[in-house]
């Protein structure tokens, strides 16, 4: 796969990061500008998660079937456009509805991004490609929030979504003139009509479902820190807006780095062996997170390196994951990455909703849903490593 294409599939895999991160330093203006607090914001991080879920399931049949270009020029022209209504909503209500329809087109790069992947690569290299991807994506959040912040400052929270508009505009010229057609002209296409038999039978292939939850979970903690941290940060430790995107980027940074060794460390063990292990790095850092937080520290530095750790370790399991499940899908390669993502944005909705539910004024509710999902994706990760051990090569 070349440069171009992994360029642009990396931009394309960056819409839903950046359409998050992007805004999170803008929580406290927005919040003051719709005369609420933030966390009645905080639901339009959970709308972007709904639409991102719900979205990416009639992208997939819709893939297999007309193939990949049509579905993303029209998932990155919706995205434009509901970026542009974002930054003039009148209301809390109507920004929270033009931030599901903005998901609802962002996730279109998200789920044929995979599906070009899998048509072009094996389960080795999806994963060394999806690693290279990270580095990519990896950008986002390092620079996203510092010029959030910066942006928030200068010109207030609408320019944010300006930006966005004008971010994915560029993104649809490029699919226009630079992203062929991936789906073999001679591979059967699949009718709409058997979308749903399509994910009954994801469904009951417990490998698939085990990788993509294993994933899923662990990106769910990966949110809970997104949901929880610009409160933790900004207003608990008393960190400036236009600081926190170091802190965040930081961790970014971390990520970006394991994917790259992730890449190098495939060439000596598959994708799943190497997921197996990485596990139990992220609930190591989770639970001492956890136990940090729970004493109410003063400074902020001690919370600060089980996060490290936590995030950076995303860049071995979420590329991994991914190749794991998307191993072997062939014909139905879109309706897989399109499970794929909505098992993992549903997780992440409902702990991104979980640390608001149980904002108590400290880093607490947050260490407490990372943690957890710690816990799960290291079960999840174990049995289906298990299961895939047993099955006859």
């Amino acid at each position: 796969m070349n440069l171009r294409t992994i360029l642009i599939l990396g931009a394309l895999s960056a819409f839903g990061p950046l359409a998050i991160d992007f805004y999170l330093p803008g929580f406290p203006a927005m919040a003051q500008a719709f005369a609420t607090d933030e966390k009645h914001i905080q639901t339009t991080l959970a709308a972007y998660f709904l639409g991102l879920s719900l979205g990416q399931l009639a992208y997939g049949p819709i893939a297999d079937r007309f193939g990949r270009r049509i579905p993303l020029l029209f998932g990155v022209s919706l995205f434009t456009l509901a970026s542009f209504a974002c930054a003039y909503a009148p209301n809390l209500d109507t920004l929270i509805l033009a931030r599901f329809v903005q998901a609802l087109g962002g996730c279109a790069g998200m789920v044929l991004s995979r599906a070009i992947v899998s048509d072009k690569c094996d389960a080795v290299g999806s994963a060394k490609v999806f690693s290279q991807l990270m580095l990519v994506m990896g950008l986002a959040p390092i620079l996203a929030p510092m010029l959030g912040g910066l942006m928030v400052n200068l010109y207030g929270w609408q320019s944010i979504f300006l930006a966005l508009t004008l971010f994915s505009a560029l993104c649809a010229l490029a699919v226009a003139l630079g992203l062929p057609e991936s789906l073999p002209a001679n591979q059967p296409r699949q009718p709409l009509s058997g979308a749903l038999r399509a994910y009954a039978s994801l469904l009951k292939d417990r490998l698939f479902i085990g990788h993509a939850l294993t994933g899923g979970i662990a990106i769910a903690g990966m949110f809970a820190y997104i949901a929880g941290s610009p409160f933790v940060f900004i207003k608990l430790y008393g960190v400036p807006a236009e600081h926190y995107g170091w802190l965040f980027g930081s961790n970014a940074a971390g990520f970006i780095l394991v994917a790259q060794v992730n890449a190098r460390l495939l060439a000596k063990r598959g994708p799943a062996f190497l997921l197996a292990r990485t596990v139990w790095v992220y609930l190591a850092a989770g639970l001492i997170l956890l136990g940090i937080s729970a004493l109410h520290t003063a400074a902020l530095w001690p919370l600060l390196i089980p996060l490290f750790v936590c995030i950076a370790s995303l860049g071995c399991i979420i590329p991994n994951a991914s190749a794991c499940a998307m191993s072997g899908q062939g014909a139905r390669a879109g309706s897989a990455s399109a499970l794929l993502g909505c098992l993992q944005f549903s997780v992440a909705a409902a702990a991104a909703a979980l640390v608001g539910v149980l904002h108590d004024g400290s880093a607490l509710p947050m260490a407490i849903v990372i943690s957890l999902c710690g816990v799960a994706a290291v079960t999840a990760a174990t049995l289906t490593r298990r299961l895939q051990l047993s099955r006859p090569v």
